[in-house]
């Protein structure tokens, strides 16, 4: 079996050199030829023998450059299942909607604990969703005025569904905004918990059943079987330990900007770069992204 790794420098912070790519192919053993995926940004090659990511990592001295491999074959994935909050936009939403309620920090805590794996998720959801019974719905209108995509996320989306993939947003988050990010970026679906509310305020519910970790990899697991794709040519991202059963089974499962417990668990890590990166991760060249 034969592995392919890939370079991408976090382009606002540092370029990639023939240099910093010698010293990585150095570190695993050697490789064949580079082949540039986009100047001073993203290079491949294919790795003799079986790649080492933390020996090539520390070979980057720190460098803001994140190292991915994948298998030779079939490097271009059918079906992408993306987590939303911290991983296709910047922000945790319920964190967001609960500063409209007073009580950003308090929640903020909890999340912070529930998406390493100290909480369980359902418990932990329904705990936060409680304290924002009375919340005006239009608390929710503001928060996603706010809500920011995360750089490359677009592309990612829109390049994958040029290509023939499904793509999919599978979120612990709420409806309300998985259905107007998928809109806004071309999700071909979006499932996600729902938000209760009396027509003018939340009740402090949730809708049952709670979308959670298993809920994640399931889906994973049933839009492949309805592609008739195996598990290899599935591709995955997140950050949060609700994500780590899909990141782990999916063909190629990247953690993005990972909490700490799914960093140690899952060997392809976004660390620095933008969602482009997994782009370059299945062998596409920056002239063939699509944008809006």
């Amino acid at each position: 079996m034969s592995y392919v790794l890939t370079l991408v420098a976090a382009r606002d912070a540092v370029s990639l050199t023939s240099a910093m790519v010698d010293a990585v192919r150095d570190a695993v053993g050697g490789g064949l030829t580079p082949v540039t995926l986009s100047d001073a940004e993203a290079v491949e090659f294919q790795a003799i023998g079986t790649p080492d990511l933390a020996l090539a990592r520390a070979a980057l001295a720190g460098a803001a450059v994140d190292v991915l491999v994948s298998r030779s074959r079939g490097r271009r994935r059918g079906l992408l299942v993306a987590d939303m909050d911290s991983t296709i936009v910047t922000s945790e939403t319920l964190d967001e909607l609960a500063v409209f309620a007073g009580i950003g920090e308090k929640i903020a805590a909890i999340t912070a604990r529930s998406m390493n794996g100290e909480l369980d998720f359902k418990q932990a959801l329904r705990e936060r969703v409680a304290m924002l019974k009375g919340l005006h719905l239009g608390a929710l209108e503001k928060t996603w005025a706010a809500t920011k995509l995360t750089p490359g996320a677009e592309v990612l989306v829109r390049t994958m569904r040029a290509r023939g993939a499904l793509t999919a947003l599978v979120s612990g988050g709420f409806t309300f905004f998985t259905s107007r990010v998928a809109e806004q970026i071309g999700f071909d679906l979006h499932r996600a918990n729902t938000l209760l509310d009396n027509g003018t305020a939340l009740t402090g519910e949730v809708g049952e059943p709670i979308l959670d970790r298993d809920t994640k990899l399931a889906t994973l697991q049933a839009l492949a079987q309805e592609r008739r794709l195996r598990m290899t040519a599935t591709l995955a991202v997140g950050d949060g330990a609700n994500d780590l059963a899909m990141l782990q089974a999916a063909g190629l499962g990247i953690a993005f900007r990972a909490k700490p417990v799914v960093a140690a668990a899952v060997e392809n890590r976004v660390d620095h770069a933008d969602l482009r990166a997994l782009l370059f991760a299945q062998g596409y060249r920056a002239e063939m992204f699509v944008t809006a």
